[in-house]
């Protein structure tokens, strides 16, 4: 210490204290980055902040939440190849490194996947009503008004029930963070707060069994909050347990916000306004809440247990149940499955795995109900743009582009090359189901695959989210 501070005689020859004293440094110096200078603006350094997506490499973004997304979207590896592997496709097989809980799991979604062609029809139908959460008539209606309205007020309403019933559908979910939450505060608490904490666990989880939602609330507000706030302040632990602490209060908000009371509240809302009033006014509470009870996403389809049964073995591999390859493939799984279901992704995504006549097949679904397609060099005409990446056992990867504009639909295939042999008798095959269904054919072309094809491609899209306000937070 006595040396850094200089407070020591200098030794003959060893006197490097006004070595860094000499160098100038200026606004324009290349060797110090972001130089200040209160007279202009500086330019920018080559900071990781402030670099190009095409530049950034593997490195984290600090400037833009959505070169973010578009970056991890370039990485992500394909969900399909990734469920091969996890699925034992052609002898690749992980089940070594699977516990007996994640095996379970497994076996149990593979079982879901073995049907027929009707049986495919019924699960495809299925896993979309599952994941269209304002599906029915009643958003249908909302819909429309909210497009039709002039004041900015009944817009403001409309997103607000819409806000509600999204709380109010995910109660199960949100009750399941509660729970999980409470718990690993407790486990990162010492044992003197911790037992106190799991108490009103317990009383917590009997209060989520019996539905009794108001007197949940109360507890987390003035038994949970109070006694985590004391903890804090006694002994200062700004770590996990006070992170925890801000993720329940987000749920715990949520939470409140789903109630039945306050659903209702925001629909009679809306039933107030002349637009809605006759529309709306016939429907009361009780009857609300049967109507949003029996939606179909309300339902346990088998799209929905099938993804139940899979996140349940994501969990258990993530927790450290697994080896570190099983754990890999799900940290995989996870994290393509969060990128295409991105709030910056402004398409709908299905994953269709399945076991047809014997040949298990991977397949992701992407639509864009609002595509654009421009045509010699003139404004975009409104289309329907469906992209299909598929893996067959056997047969290899399979890109399909499809286009509908009301009942024209144009089609293009990419194949393995060793499908290109019978690229006519397919595509004949496919202008007959297309007939078959009153369609009219805008182009059917099946070629041999150079390379898989990026959905920036098919959907440019994407990058409208440029266009808007996108900072870090």
């Amino acid at each position: 210490m006595p040396d850094l501070l200089g407070a020591t005689n200098p030794v003959p020859g060893h006197d490097n204290i006004n070595i860094n004293r000499n160098i100038p440094i200026s606004p324009g110096s290349s060797q110090v980055q972001n130089v200040p200078d209160l007279s202009k603006v500086t330019g920018a350094d080559h900071r990781t902040e402030q670099q190009d997506a095409s530049q950034s490499g593997g490195q984290v973004r600090y400037d833009s939440n959505f070169q973010t997304f578009v970056q991890q979207l370039r990485q992500t590896q394909d969900l399909s190849s990734i469920m091969a592997k996890l699925m034992m496709r052609e002898g690749t097989s992980v089940a070594s490194g699977m516990s007996e809980g994640i095996a379970e799991e497994m076996a149990q979604a593979l079982q879901m996947l073995k049907m027929d062609q009707a049986e495919l029809l019924k699960f495809l139908s299925a896993q979309m009503k599952a994941g269209t959460r304002f599906g029915g008539a009643l958003f249908a209606l909302l819909r429309n008004a909210y497009a039709r309205a002039d004041a900015e007020g009944v817009q403001l309403d409309i997103l607000n029930f819409l806000k509600s019933y999204s709380d109010f559908s995910s109660t199960a979910h949100i009750e399941g963070n509660l729970v999980r939450n409470l718990a690993n505060m407790a486990n990162a608490m010492p044992a003197s707060w911790g037992d106190q904490l799991r108490a009103l666990l317990a009383q917590l989880e009997n209060g989520i069994a019996a539905g009794d939602r108001q007197g949940n609330i109360a507890l987390l507000e003035q038994q949970v909050f109070p006694l985590m706030s004391s903890y804090v302040s006694q002994t200062h632990d700004l770590g996990t347990p006070r992170e925890l602490l801000s993720l329940l209060a987000l749920d715990l908000a949520r939470y409140e916000n789903g109630a039945e009371d306050k659903l209702t509240e925001a629909f009679h809302q809306l039933s107030g306004y002349g637009t809605l009033k006759g529309m709306l006014g016939g429907i009361d509470g009780e009857a609300l809440l049967r109507l949003l009870q029996n939606s179909q996403f309300a339902k346990n389809t088998a799209a929905a247990q099938f993804a139940d049964h899979l996140a349940a073995a994501a969990a258990r591999a993530l927790r450290g149940e697994g080896s570190a390859e099983v754990q890999e493939v799900f940290r995989n799984l996870v994290s393509a499955m969060l990128i295409n279901e991105s709030v910056y992704m402004p398409l709908n995504h299905f994953l269709i795995p399945m076991e047809l006549d014997g040949r298990m097949l991977f397949s992701e679904l992407w639509v864009d109900p609002d595509a654009e397609e421009k045509k010699g060099g003139g404004q975009g005409e409104k289309c329907m743009k469906f992209l299909f990446k598929i893996d067959v056992q056997g047969l290899g990867f399979f890109d399909v582009i499809l286009t509908n504009r009301e009942r024209d639909v144009g089609i293009v295939v990419s194949c393995p090359e060793g499908v290109v042999p019978f690229s006519k008798e397919i595509e004949r095959t496919i202008g007959q189901i297309l007939a078959r269904n009153d369609l009219n054919s805008a182009g059917v072309s099946v070629r041999k695959m150079e390379r898989p094809v990026t959905l920036t491609e098919v959907f440019p899209k994407i990058f409208e989210g440029k266009n808007s306000v996108n900072v870090k937070v």
